[in-house]
């Protein structure tokens, strides 16, 4: 048997070896190193939906849990003090496989349900029998002020996929879950449950929202009052964008009205998450719409 001679053709480079290619001059930051990314991409060394997931993992190590928390008043919670009965009804209506479990005091978090660990007792006759607190997990507490990609690796190393976010007080402020931020990396993330999306716009305090990007302007308007036209953009992110007229870097601010806009998340294509402030009045001379 005759050994065949090795090809002379070269071999096709790996991504990561035109990757490499590109870094002629190495990125000295974050701002360089998206630079040199870009170019790539439009040398098609990356396809748009790398570079996409690459800008998202690096914004996450920017962001804190604040920005991304589901806020208190949108938590859906059970309580100690609940049936078995009662539990299931919330359960089923809200569809989610966690929940927080709160103790005599409504504010306060004292462990997580996962909706699987109720089939075994709804399944059987055990309503008279049950107690909540001999099938709730610990719960995870997590400042607020927590980089989301410390968090992330804390979620994986100790498997848990929800944490209870509490402020400087100790107070419950929030939740957070592997899901949204893993969504900061790699877009949202659809299930069939998602089909009516009630967290377009969330709470932070008295005068600043978290709105997501993709929030419809009919919505927008609806939620605030306000007269938005959705002729030339259909959602927020596109109002920013036709406002800003180029594609934002994150903490970029504008102001619409009597809101304040800052880029909280975005990438080479689009904006993704906002967070708004709400002004008294507009200030002069400042770019004024609806």
């Amino acid at each position: 048997m005759t050994e065949e001679p090795p090809s002379t053709e070269p071999r096709q480079r790996s991504w990561l070896e035109r990757i490499v290619q590109v870094f002629s001059d190495e990125p000295t930051d974050t701002k360089s190193l998206l630079t040199l990314l870009r170019n790539a991409e439009q040398d098609q060394v990356l396809d748009a939906e790398a570079l996409s997931i690459i800008e998202g993992a690096l914004q996450v190590s920017q962001m804190q849990v604040r920005e991304i928390m589901i806020p208190r008043s949108q938590m859906v919670t059970v309580s100690i003090r609940q049936s078995l009965q009662e539990i299931l009804d919330i359960v089923v209506e809200a569809a989610h496989s966690r929940f927080p479990v709160t103790g005599e005091n409504p504010d306060q978090v004292i462990g997580i349900l996962l909706a699987k660990d109720l089939l075994p007792l709804a399944l059987a006759d055990n309503a008279e029998r049950f107690n909540l607190k001999d099938i709730m997990r610990p719960a995870t507490c997590v400042p607020e002020s927590k980089r989301l990609n410390v968090l992330l690796r804390e979620f994986r190393e100790t498997r848990n996929h929800m944490a209870v976010v509490i402020d400087e007080y100790g107070v419950v402020c929030g939740l957070v879950t592997i899901e949204d931020i893993l969504e900061q990396i790699v877009g949202e993330i659809d299930d069939e449950y998602d089909v009516d999306d009630e967290s377009y716009i969330k709470k932070f305090d008295d005068n600043q929202y978290i709105v997501k990007a993709l929030t419809p302007i009919e919505e927008f308007n609806e939620h605030f009052g306000t007269e938005f036209s959705d002729d030339d953009a259909d959602t927020v992110g596109g109002l920013v964008l036709q406002h800003l007229r180029h594609i934002p870097e994150r903490d970029e601010t504008i102001i619409i009205g009597t809101f304040l806009f800052t880029v909280l998340n975005a990438d080479s294509r689009q904006v993704r998450l906002l967070k708004l402030t709400l002004l008294d009045t507009p200030p002069a001379g400042d770019n004024i719409d609806g």
